[in-house]
């Protein structure tokens, strides 16, 4: 059931990311852009639990959950969202780091028996550094961005920045909360995909609504 739940969550996410990365198209928006690579990374890191559930976890499905769902989900979307508010910086420096990302997590050192099932702890597997580091800090910095720019213009966007900080919450939920297992962190991923596209997905249909005017809505 975990596995399915799973595979579930990833075929949501991965349907959301493309839907983005559509959008991205025929706007160039590079928010867009950004966000859809969140989800997309988001997806894997759902496809590694089915993988790991389904097939029982082994370096290879941890590697790929940990540089997908811990590394790369919440820092993307961070840049995502200070793309939204001009800060053209911010593709470079996502850019950047989703290469050193990907590449600590190719090469960092993993030891201790994984379990059949359920997510591998991180601590059980992964010395403190670099990788778990990073992942601290680069979640913190992530999901104080969009949280920073949802609140920041709550006001005038009270639906659609509510979404995505219910995304987040739904999101951390899931993979943060004691007990909840394979399962409830597929569900969390579901969840938080689909609030959080939800919510970027609100200020384009309030641009086209707008005419003209050429300024994009913030998150």
């Amino acid at each position: 059931m975990n596995a399915l739940l799973a595979f579930a969550a990833a075929l949501i996410a991965f349907r959301l990311a493309g839907a983005l990365a559509r959008r991205w198209r025929a706007t160039r928006r590079p928010e867009l852009l950004a966000w859809s690579c969140s989800l997309a990374a988001y997806a894997v890191a759902a496809a590694a639990i089915a993988w790991g559930e389904a097939a029982q976890w082994d370096g290879r499905a941890f590697r790929v959950y940990y540089g997908a769902g811990a590394l790369l989900t919440a820092p993307l979307l961070g840049a995502g969202s200070l793309l939204l508010t001009g800060r053209r910086w911010a593709g470079s420096v996502a850019l950047a780091y989703a290469g050193l990302a990907v590449g600590i997590s190719l090469a960092m050192h993993l030891h201790g028996a994984f379990p059949a099932h359920g997510i591998p702890p991180a601590q059980d597997h992964l010395d403190f550094l670099p990788a778990r580091l990073l992942a601290i800090l680069t979640n913190a910095l992530g999901t104080l961005a969009v949280l920073g720019v949802a609140i920041r213009s709550l006001r005038r966007r009270p639906l659609g920045n509510s979404l995505i900080i219910l995304g987040v919450v739904a999101a951390a939920a899931g993979s943060g909360v004691a007990g909840l297992g394979a399962g409830g962190a597929s569900i969390g991923i579901a969840a938080g995909a689909v609030l959080l596209y939800a919510g970027f997905v609100t200020p384009v249909a309030s641009v086209s609504r707008a005419g003209a005017t050429g300024t994009p809505a913030e998150t």
